[in-house]
């Protein structure tokens, strides 16, 4: 069966994954772009953006993971955008612009579904309001023999730890400290039982820490 992995998931020291305050012009509240510098600054991101340049440390040889084998994510709708309650209308067709990095189905969780969107370079996003179990049955049919990745936000990435549904874990421990935001270990006391957990930290002072189920 294939796996389900999450990559590139930046945390910080005190547990937050996103700063408190999201909105259109700041994704990810008050942290800005500080929980992400060190993946913003990798020639893995700038690929994603249709740049050249960018560094090829450590930081981005483990970036560089994310998109191998992966046939379909799973995301929340909080990482597809700012908007909460029913959708005011369609124009909203999230934050990467007409060619989005995934390449793939994507499966947005929601309470409010609408039509599936089509955008260039491969990426669908199906908007789809079912438990995670079945979301992850959906991706997995989508995405054949490769793996599914769930892409976030935070609470997403949460539940599905929660249900025991994820195999691999990369998490970017970034030394900053927030101090509020959304965490995601809430609920999740024990979860390094499960996982045989590796880290390596790089020159830029994030600790990449690796979770493979056991």
């Amino acid at each position: 069966m294939s796996r389900v992995r999450v990559h590139n998931f930046s945390i910080s020291l005190d547990g937050f994954c996103t700063g408190e305050g999201q909105s259109l012009d700041a994704p990810f509240g008050h942290a800005g772009g500080r929980l992400h510098e060190w993946f913003f600054r990798t020639r893995t991101f700038r690929e994603m953006h249709g740049d050249s340049g960018g560094g090829t440390s450590v930081d981005d040889a483990v970036a560089r993971t994310w998109e191998a084998g992966i046939g379909a994510e799973i995301m929340g709708r909080n990482k597809f955008g700012p908007q909460r309650g029913p959708w005011e209308d369609h124009e909203w067709t999230g934050w990467w612009g007409a060619n989005p990095p995934f390449h793939t189905p994507v499966f947005v969780l929601t309470h409010y579904p609408r039509p599936s969107l089509e955008m260039e370079g491969g990426t669908t996003f199906h908007f789809v309001d079912v438990t995670p179990q079945e979301a992850l049955r959906q991706a997995r049919e989508a995405a054949g023999d490769l793996d599914v990745r769930i892409g976030g936000g935070v609470a997403t990435v949460r539940e599905f730890l929660r249900l025991d549904l994820v195999d691999h874990v990369h998490l970017a421990v970034v030394p900053i400290v927030l101090g509020r935001g959304e965490r995601l270990w809430d609920g999740l006391e024990g979860l390094e039982e499960r996982f045989e957990t590796e880290s390596v930290t790089t020159p830029s002072g994030v600790t990449h820490l690796t979770l493979t189920r056991r």
